[in-house]
Order: structure tokens, then C-alpha cells, then sequence
């Protein structure tokens, strides 16, 4: 919402030159016009593209004022004739140029400022390196230079910021097929580069989600993480072990694409002693150096301890507590207190991370890690190996495949595939729809243009006729291309796959290309955080495997409250299902969570990606340690959400991983937990682990057998499920399992995910 008597501001996003900005500003241009919203241009850079050209009909156009740099013919906005005509809206490209040296305002931004003064709303573009702050990083990563550079604080000044996303494949065919006009250096112009670019645009525009997010549950009074986005705390004393727990929290921190907080404690009536001021500057330098945030805070009672953490946890939105294992024995807790213990009683949703103490067990240190390049398997192998050629053969035969992702119903997938599909129809491709879902929507169907449709299935279920995707049917046409809405569909019982996206890898299989659509809430290892952000558990899901398959994935990207107005509009739910669409899945706070989560999860894959690359500055930063990864589980208490948490961790850091079940001899499996226990290998096999099934001879034993099954794996971090139930439960002289397993596992990382449930707001509303 626009502020009091200033224009409207919004900035799209892109990542280099040519991803769409101006088309989309030209898009959204022609919309408002069509609505009776007075819109002129004010600047404009075509590119050279028709589809530009064409948006800019019907839109009166302000001439600029026309000057010379370089030999190259430049226009300043004519502020003068913007100013007397006055429209309501105001489309300006290039929010980073640089006026004539005689103009009244150097830069185009200290124009926008005056139009939106005069209430006059401003739709512009910026390319993210352009941006301070940014720009260091990317002259660093891609060499890539520019002499007009916007403020930092430039997209705190917009109502709304909107990424306009398109992945290197699409952006460097569209320069070489429509022989694009982009002012852009060509060392940038390669594909390591743009996706160097592309995932600092994506983080950027993260951010700012992310700090709306948490000025949205302040403002409401929710406490706790929001489960968008990772912060990891790391507690840490002035000690020479201060500087391992940082350096284990950066790792985690940037592998995970999460904030690092780092506090320490301290008795403010006892003056630190030498060494520990000493220790003090080395970790402020350290947190500094590594972009982390040090805080030093009084430090309580020792039986106080575990609640200054716990308070600041939950006050901070943290999501993971890094601690170093306690070192003190059973009879030493007992007296004591143990910290580890009462931090796992009193907190909820916040996993906590206890370091291994690996100085003693093995002299080793954790240490910055430098990037080195890693040499690709296979490069120098005969191609008369029969695996690796038909590895390659199939490579080559299968189809390629693309999949829109969005936030939430309603950003506009399905639109933004249909306008693709057509474009490449133009291009001459055979593209065809092979199942759409346009939900009533107008504005969605209009899209079709001259598009095939390929008949469907019609199946009768339970007495009401459904469609479904006729596969053979495309099989037998055989198109180059196409189109298949909703990837995460469950066919109707009885179809001869089970899932619309088993379809899709019959059709990539057979050399047939699909572009596709799914929401971020879709994606299987998401499934807990997107449960935990909205309160709904996603039934249909997609294997994250089947994302990572894809050859392009690509956002789109829209603002929370556009989206609840076109909620509002009947644009995406019937009139009679908006009202409770808005108060659950369609909450403002929703929308920006799973907008945040959206976004980092493409960050992430795109840097996967340059990793793949073997690219040497991919920005999460490399994880040298060889990494194996154990969960250990109990069918009783949320085992399918630690299987879920195990992959990611494991597919971050590059990691073998295995889930164990403890099976007691002599004890039976009722016909449920037999069934689960299928379900659950089931699970752990889709997202790429091993899953098997152990025996202990009583309960007693059950944690010696995980710790010896991780000793002779070599397992460097394991896995475990806090306790739902509060109180202790004895296992004989050990405590409880985790009690035990932290005891006796201090030379491996242990990470305790937290037993989900919900926090409720300090003014009693629910998020």
C-alpha cells in the first residue's frame, strides 16, 4: 500500500539484461489500462523485441529528452511534461541511469522520488547488480562492471519488489533467436555467469521477503521461527572452542542459504581476564569476517542459562541452536544441571545441534574451507563401457524438461507456460497441451491462443466422470513439446500410474519435452515447513528428484497482496470460497512465508547447479569433509519428518545417508506398524537413502546398537527425534535414549530435530 499522499512504487527485479523486465512492466502496464488506470510511458529501452513493441500500443509515451554518450543516443525522462500531464501511473525502465551532466537531477532515481512526491505511481526496472551492496559481489564472481550503482536502501523505499526470473538456457536462446540488442558485456553473457547473477537476484529479493515476514510477526505478536527461512544460533564462551562452534555455524548457516547469530554470555560484576579478552576480539573479528551478528548479553544463574536461550531462540525467529556437547559425566549433571537437557525440555519447533568434539577424539580442527576444483568422474573412460554409453544414449534420447514454480495457487504458472508454449508455436516447435487446469480462470484461458488441446481420459470414479492426462495418446502424436499443468496431481485409482509426474517421466523417457507446473508447498522434503508456516499438511507431493531431473525451473514471482487482490477479484477461487481462502491459506502472513520459502529453495537449486558446474564460487561455499549421515527413528514419533529433514541435510552437504529402525527380538509389529515401517523405506528410497531394520535385545540396548552402527559407518552427524513427551523415561541407569546417545556420541555432530507444534502469539491469535 502506497504511503499517505505519495505515488505507488514498484521494482521489478532481474537478473542481467533480457530477462523480461520491460515485457512484464509493459505487461502489467496494459492490465492497469484495461482496468481505466490513466498509464504513459515515460522511458523505455525495447531491446529490440517485437513482443516489447507490441505491449507498448495503446499506452500514450512521453518523449524523452534525447542526448549523446559515447556515440550512443541516451533519453532522459522529460520531467517537465511528466509533471503537467500528470497520469496516474508511470511506466520508467532503468531505475539505475544516469542523467545528462546539465539535467536538474543527476540520477533517474531523483526523479521516481519526485513523481511518486507529487503522487504519482511509478512501475521501473533494476538489474540486481546495480544495486550497492550487490554490485562488489558480482564484479567479484563474474568481473562484471558498471558505473551506475542505486543505494542499497532503494528497495526499502518500494511497496512492492517482483523478481522477473528466467533461467541462462532461456535468456541465452533468446538472445541468439531473436537477436536481442542487450547492452551487457559478453563475459557475462555465459551461463555460469547469468546463474552466478541469477541467484544473488533471487537471494535479494529473499531478503527483503524475509524482512517483511518478520516485521508482519511482530506486528501480529508471533514468537518462534516462521519456517521459511533458516537463523542459526550459535552459544558460544570466550574460550578457544568459541572459534570451532562458529566456524561448525557458518558451515551450516551458508549450506542451509540461513542467517548466523552468534551470543555469548557474561557475568557483567567479573572483569574478563586476559585471555579471555583475548578470545573475545578473535570471535568478534571471526563473526564479523564470516557475515554473521554477535551479540553480548548478561549472563543469569546457572539454572537461568538454559532459559536466556531458550527466550532469545524463540524471540529471534531461530530455527537451530548450536551447542557444544557437554563434557561433564551423569553424576556431575545430576548435581549440576545439565544445559543440553533443559534447553531440549523447554523448547519447541528449534532444532538443536550439539558439535562434536573432535579435538579430542582425533586431533582435528574445523577450519575455514577453501574451494578447490574437483576433477569430473569419467572424463577419461572409453566409451566402450556398455553402462556409460547407454547413460549417454539416454541422456540424449530424453526429452527436455522445464517446470514453473510459484508460491501459491493463483501467481500465474499456468499463464506464464501457456504464453511460453505459444511463443514457441510461433518459432515454429510442435508444441500441444497435454493437460490444462485453467480453474475457470479468463485471463488463463485466453492463453491458449492457437494451441492444441490433446483430448483426455474421461474416467468414471465413483460415479462422476474425471479427466485425466491421456499419456498413450500424446505417445502416438508425439509432439516436440508438451504442456502438462499441476505436476504434483494423484491420478484417479485405477489409471495405470499412480502420479501425474510418473506421466511426465513416460512422455521425457519416450524424447518428448514438457514444461510443467507445481507450488513450492508441493515439494516432498518441504512438506513439514510448509505444515508448520500454514497449519495444512500437503497431500500431494513430488519427490525433490524429480525438481533436480528438471533442465530449468523457473519462479514465478508475485506479492503477497497482489495475490490476495486477485484472490479478492474471483481470479483464482470461486467468489463463494474467497472469504475462507483469505482467513487460512491465503493470510498475508502465509503468502510472504511461503513467497521466502520460494525463492531460497530456486537460490539453492540454482546453486546446485553451478556446483554441478564444477563452478569454484558457488555462493554458499563448498563442504570439503567427506559427510555421512545417520537418522534414527521411531515410528512413533514423526519419523516421516525426520526422514524428510535427513535428505535435505544430506543432499546439501553431498552426503551418503541411511535411516535405522531398532526392531526389539521378540517383540512384534502390529499390522499398522508393519505397514508404516513400508511406507517410511518407501519414502526414505524416493528421496535417495538407504533404509534398513536393526534388532537390540531389549530397550536398554537400542541406543549402544545406533552408536556402534555409526561408528563402524563413520557417520559424522546423526540424526534424532526429541522426545513429545516432556518427562524423563528411564531406560535403566542411561536416562532416555537421546540422554544416552548424547553421552555417548560426543565425538559425532548430533542434531535434534524438534517435535513440531504450534506457538502461540503473545495476543493469543495463531499463525
Amino acid at each position: 500500500m502506497a504511503k499517505l499522499g505519495l505515488g505507488r512504487f514498484e521494482i521489478l527485479v532481474g537478473a542481467v539484461s533480457g530477462t523480461g523486465k520491460t515485457y512484464h512492466m509493459l505487461l502489467e502496464g496494459q492490465s492497469l489500462k484495461e482496468q481505466g488506470v490513466d498509464v504513459v510511458i515515460g522511458s523505455l529501452n525495447l531491446s529490440n523485441r517485437i513482443s516489447n513493441v507490441e505491449l507498448t500500443k495503446g499506452i500514450e509515451q512521453i518523449p524523452g529528452k534525447q542526448w549523446t554518450r559515447a556515440e550512443s543516443e541516451i533519453f532522459d525522462l522529460d520531467m517537465e511534461a511528466l509533471m503537467i500531464r500528470n497520469p496516474e501511473v508511470v511506466l520508467v525502465d532503468e531505475l539505475a541511469h544516469r542523467n545528462r551532466p546539465e539535467a536538474r537531477y543527476r540520477t533517474r532515481l531523483e526523479e521516481v522520488e519526485q513523481l511518486l512526491k507529487q503522487g504519482i505511481s511509478v512501475i521501473t526496472t533494476v538489474n540486481a547488480y546495480e544495486l550497492e551492496g550487490i554490485q562488489h559481489m558480482a564484479k567479484k564472481l563474474t568481473g562484471i562492471k558498471t558505473s551506475e550503482i542505486l543505494p542499497s536502501h532503494v528497495l526499502e523505499m518500494a511497496d512492492e519488489v517482483r523478481i522477473v526470473d528466467v533461467t541462462p538456457e532461456k535468456l541465452l536462446s533468446r538472445i541468439e533467436n531473436e537477436n536481442l540488442d542487450i547492452n551487457q558485456e559478453q563475459s557475462v553473457l555465459k551461463k555460469g555467469n547469468i546463474a552466478v547473477l541469477r541467484e544473488l537476484a533471487l537471494r535479494l529479493v529473499a531478503e527483503g521477503v524475509s524482512e517483511s515476514l518478520e516485521k508482519h510477526r511482530e506486528e501480529k505478536g508471533y514468537t518462534g521461527p516462521s519456517g521459511a527461512g533458516e537463523r542459526i544460533l550459535v552459544t558460544a564462551q570466550y574460550h578457544f572452542n568459541g572459534s570451532i562452534y562458529i566456524r561448525r555455524g557458518q558451515q551450516i548457516a551458508r549450506r542451509l542459504n540461513g542467517d548466523l547469530r552468534v551470543v555469548t554470555y557474561v557475568n557483567p560484576k567479573l572483569p574478563l581476564s586476559k585471555e579471555e579478552a583475548t578470545f573475545k576480539r578473535a570471535m568478534i573479528q571471526l563473526v564479523d569476517k564470516v557475515g554473521g551478528k554477535f551479540q553480548e548479553m548478561p549472563l543469569r544463574p546457572r539454572y537461568g542459562f538454559s532459559d536466556e536461550i531458550v527466550e532469545y531462540a524463540l524471540k529471534n525467529g531461530v530455527t537451530r541452536i548450536v551447542l557444544g556437547h557437554s563434557k561433564q559425566s551423569r553424576w556431575q549433571e545430576f548435581r549440576k544441571g545439565s544445559i543440553i537437557r533443559e534447553v531440549l525440555r523447554k523448547i519447541r519447533n528449534v532444532d538443536v545441534f550439539l558439535v562434536a568434539d573432535r579435538a579430542d577424539h582425533d586431533g582435528e580442527r574445523i577450519l575455514p574451507t577453501k574451494t578447490i576444483g574437483v576433477a569430473s568422474e569419467g572424463g577419461y573412460k572409453h566409451l566402450r563401457d556398455t553402462e556409460i554409453v547407454q547413460e549417454k544414449l539416454s541422456h540424449i534420447r530424453r526429452g527436455k524438461f522445464k517446470v514453473y514454480i510459484g508460491a501459491a495457487p493463483g501467481v500465474g504458472k499456468t499463464y506464464t507456460m501457456l504464453r511460453e508454449g505459444n511463443d514457441l508455436l510461433k518459432s515454429g516447435i510442435d508444441v500441444q497441451i497435454g493437460l490444462l487446469e485453467t480453474h475457470g480462470r479468463i485471463e488463463t484461458q485466453a492463453q491458449v491462443g492457437e494451441l492444441h488441446l490433446i483430448p483426455t481420459n474421461k474416467i468414471d470414479y465413483r460415479g462422476t466422470k474425471l479427466q485425466e492426462m491421456n499419456t498413450e495418446a500424446i505417445l502416438k502424436i508425439a509432439p516436440e513439446v508438451v504442456l502438462v499443468d499441476e505436476l504434483a496431481h494423484t491420478n484417479v485409482p485405477g489409471s495405470k500410474l499412480k502420479k501425474r509426474y510418473e506421466d511426465v517421466m513416460e512422455l521425457l523417457n519416450a524424447g518428448i519435452s514438457v514444461i510443467s507446473t507445481m507450488n513450492v508447498q508441493h515439494l516432498e522434503s518441504l512438506n513439514d515447513a510448509v505444515e508448520q508456516i500454514t497449519g495444512i499438511r500437503v497431500r500431494e507431493t513430488v519427490p525433490d528428484s524429480i525438481l533436480r531431473l528438471a533442465d530449468e525451473v523457473q519462479i514465478v514471482d508475485v506479492a503477497p497482496r497482489t495475490l490476495q487482490k486477485r484472490m479478492q477479484d474471483g481470479k483464482i477461487y470461486a467468489r463463494e470460497k474467497v472469504g475462507q481462502a483469505l482467513q487460512h491459506f491465503f493470510k498475508e502472513g502465509n503468502l510472504i512465508a511461503l513467497r521466502e520459502l520460494a525463492l531460497r529453495e530456486l537460490a539453492d537449486d540454482v546453486d546446485e547447479r553451478l556446483e554441478a558446474w564444477e563452478r569454484k564460487n558457488a555462493l554458499r561455499g563448498p563442504w570439503r569433509r567427506e559427510e555421512v549421515i545417520h537418522v534414527c527413528i521411531d515410528i512413533k514419533q514423526g519419523a516421516d519428518r525426520l526422514i524428510r529433514r535427513g535428505f535435505r541435510i544430506a543432499h546439501r552437504l553431498k552426503a551418503a545417508w541411511y535411516v535405522t529402525y531398532v526392531q526389539l527380538k521378540g517383540a512384534e509389529i502390529s499390522k499398522e506398524g508393519v505397514h508404516q515401517l513400508r511406507e517410511l523405506e518407501t519414502m526414505t528410497e524416493r528421496l535417495g537413502g538407504t533404509f534398513r531394520i536393526v534388532s537390540a535385545g531389549n530397550r536398554h540396548e537400542v541406543a549402544e546398537v545406533l552408536i556402534r552402527l555409526a561408528n563402524e559407518e563413520k557417520a559424522t552427524q546423526m540424526i534424532l527425534g526429541q522426545p513429545i513427551h516432556r518427562k524423563r523415561v528411564r531406560l535403566g541407569r542411561g536416562g532416555n535414549i537421546v540422554q544416552y546417545m548424547v553421552r555417548h556420541a560426543r565425538h559425532v555432530d548430533v542434531l535434534i530435530v524438534a517435535a513440531y507444534s504450534p506457538i502461540a502469539p503473545s495476543n493469543g491469535k495463531t499463525f
